[in-house]
């Protein structure tokens, strides 16, 4: 099923003028009239099917994330999961009374072969990594843990701000290659933000949108060449 999403944001400068700031204006050969003129503005058209992976990239402060949020905006809460909002500070496998936690594959629900899947898929296919507690983690596999939070959610779609940036480029590039055969397998739409391109022959992205700092927004779509 295809959706036409638009995103049209804009960001106002709003700062007081003190003297400070007045003087940096001259210096920069600016005037108030002139700093209203380069209000930030994000606007976006863009075509998604199911099983789509949406890849917004671009340097940093351009606005990926600003575009990224207006898109997950725009879509029913009870269809979505954003990586960012699973909270491992009170592991959901966590037992009452101070018990022991349960071990990641309790975590995702179905059966063991079933979890061992979603977390094969997420970069965590290893025998003790699995059998651990989600708070002993380090940091790299606490995300991709999150990422199989996600995956095992049974949700439309999946949002993931920063896409797999706090990982080892190697591990990022498989990742991103299990990823592309979810949402293919599945026809689960991802939507991802990132600075870094080195995964994208990996991800095979249907839809790439390149915000850079200044000048439009480029929607490129796979299937056009």
């Amino acid at each position: 099923m295809k959706m036409n999403y638009c995103v049209s944001r804009k960001f106002c400068n709003e700062v007081k003028t003190t003297d400070k700031v007045l003087s940096v204006m001259r210096m920069f050969g600016l005037t108030k009239d002139k700093m209203r003129q380069k209000n930030v503005a994000h606007n976006c058209q863009v075509e998604i099917n199911d099983g789509d992976i949406v890849y917004i990239t671009g340097p940093s402060g351009a606005g990926k994330s600003v575009l990224l949020k207006e898109l997950a905006g725009a879509i029913e809460p009870e269809q979505k999961v954003d990586i960012d909002d699973i909270n491992l500070s009170a592991p959901k496998g966590q037992a009452p009374g101070g018990q022991a936690e349960r071990a990641v594959v309790d975590c995702i629900e179905g059966d063991y072969i079933g979890a061992l899947r979603i977390l094969s898929y997420a970069g965590l296919n290893d025998c003790l990594c699995v059998l651990n507690s989600p708070s002993c983690l380090s940091e790299g596999q606490k995300y991709r843990f999150r990422l199989a939070i996600a995956l095992g959610a049974k949700k439309k779609f999946i949002i993931a701000d920063e896409f797999c940036s706090n990982l080892d480029r190697i591990t990022a590039s498989t990742i991103s290659y299990t990823i592309h055969k979810f949402a293919k397998r599945y026809k689960v739409t991802f939507l991802l933000a990132s600075s870094h391109e080195d995964m994208l022959a990996d991800l095979q992205p249907d839809v790439i949108i390149r915000k850079e700092l200044s000048g439009p927004t480029k929607v490129v779509y796979k299937n056009s060449g």
